[in-house]
């Protein structure tokens, strides 16, 4: 890193070393609208170096027993958790989110999956199957496909889609594809990818339901269901953006809802008083709000939040990417404000008679990445949770993960699931070997 002008200047990493680039993008502050560094404009030369960096350090890297490569891992969650504060600082204020989420979960979240996966890479086992009868001995090896740590192991390449994405998902030797992102650049990849065979995991967006029952437990439901809808400006891919609620507690439950989502404190990222923060970019929130317009057009009605209530932020402020969260009602299940992805602090309220009505609806839509279901009876929430198309499906609660298990979606929500057992097969090749004794 380096600083230019007084602003910050981040540099490629390849091969051990931070690089400059020849051109720079500007990076702007989402809670002010202004430039605060410049991000390197990497290209097809940049990722030709950093491929080639890779590929110098593979042998190496890949010989390497489990023990020596849990090591390095696990020390470098000693060194992200040694830099909390410093890395939490400099991700709120890249994507705009409080100050207190990165501290809590995003920093600690990236510490907690280092430490995991130090330690599930020693407890592997390969099959092995015998065949005495003909004097055979069958057993299986998982070969590395990516690669680690030292010089050339890890390379980041900073750029747009269009020059330094392209270059690297087209590259011939690059062998796979982690990507989370939106559908239509998940297509590019697929179009770019498909010549070389790439092995592909694409963990994609989401239109997530809530379904709320009239034997919910509404103390808990509604404050986690406000947390689910807004946290992080709602820029969560497992945020809920669709709320049905059973037609005998609508009413009520819409009145807390709001209340409570009232409550909610929009402000600078580094108030640690904050419930939300900025959206990424001025693009996005532009995005966000047309979506709002589109629902009023519709004749829905706007209960809290944008153009309904009033935002108050410092005058140095006022050109930050800020919203309210906002609460839709009277919106008809084919509108697009219940059928596309937000991504933004949006959310629809809409009433249910029945279970079997609220499973069709709630799968109605063209993504299956997660699902909510808040009711009392244990019954009802395994059969809910089976019928729905959703890859992941939490009752009772939200955002509860167990990372031994899988992670992924249905539908146009991805291909492929992450977890310990999932990740280890996607990026390992298996090999079967074959012995006469």
């Amino acid at each position: 890193m380096a600083a230019k002008g007084g602003l910050l200047m981040l540099e490629n990493f390849i091969g051990g070393k931070f690089l400059p680039c020849s051109s720079y993008l500007d990076s702007y502050d989402p809670s002010t609208g202004e430039v605060y560094c410049h991000v390197p404009n990497s290209g097809k030369e940049e990722v030709e170096a950093a491929v080639e960096a890779a590929r110098a350090a593979f042998p190496g890297w890949s010989s390497r027993s489990p023990q020596e490569r849990s090591q390095v891992l696990q020390r470098l969650a000693d060194l992200l958790e040694q830099s909390l504060e410093e890395l939490a600082q400099a991700e709120s204020k890249d994507q705009g989110k409080t100050i207190t989420l990165a501290r809590t979960m995003d920093i600690p979240r990236a510490v907690q999956n280092f430490r995991f996966f130090a330690s599930s890479i020693l407890h592997h086992t390969s099959e092995c199957t015998q065949m005495d009868h003909l004097g055979y001995l069958h057993y299986t090896v998982r070969a590395p496909v990516g690669i680690g740590v030292p010089p050339g192991v890890v390379n980041i390449v900073f750029g747009t889609g269009p020059r330094v994405g392209e270059a690297l998902v087209s590259h011939p030797e690059v062998p796979l594809i982690s990507f989370t992102g939106s559908q239509p650049t998940a297509e590019r990849i697929t179009q770019l990818s498909a010549p070389h065979c790439k092995k592909l995991s694409l963990e994609l967006g989401g239109k997530n339901p809530a379904i709320i029952f009239e034997d919910a437990n509404l103390d808990e439901c509604i404050p986690t269901t406000v947390r689910s809808s807004f946290a992080n400006q709602g820029e969560i891919c497992l945020s809920t953006s669709r709320i049905f609620v059973q037609k005998s507690i609508y009413s009520e439950f819409l009145k807390r809802f709001v209340e409570a989502t009232r409550m909610w404190k929009v402000g600078i990222p580094s108030d640690p008083s904050a419930d939300m923060g900025a959206l990424i970019s001025k693009a996005h929130l532009e995005k966000v709000r047309s979506y709002i317009k589109k629902a009023r057009m519709e004749g829905a009605q706007i209960l809290c939040g944008e153009g309904v209530d009033k935002l108050n932020l410092p005058p140095r402020n006022q050109a930050g990417y800020f919203m309210l969260p906002t609460v839709i009602t009277d919106v008809k299940d084919e509108s697009c404000c219940m059928k596309e992805e937000i991504f933004g602090p949006v959310t629809c309220v809409v009433p249910f008679d029945s279970e079997e009505e609220v499973i069709q609806r709630a799968n109605s839509v063209k993504y299956g990445l997660a699902a909510t279901v808040w009711s009392g009876n244990v019954g009802r929430v395994h059969r809910v949770a089976k019928k729905l198309q959703s890859g992941l499906v939490w009752t009772n609660c939200w955002l509860i993960r167990e990372l031994n298990l899988p992670f992924g979606g249905m539908k146009r929500s991805g291909v492929g699931r992450e977890g310990a057992k999932d990740s280890y097969e996607f990026f390992t090749e298996v090999k079967t070997i074959t012995v006469k004794h």
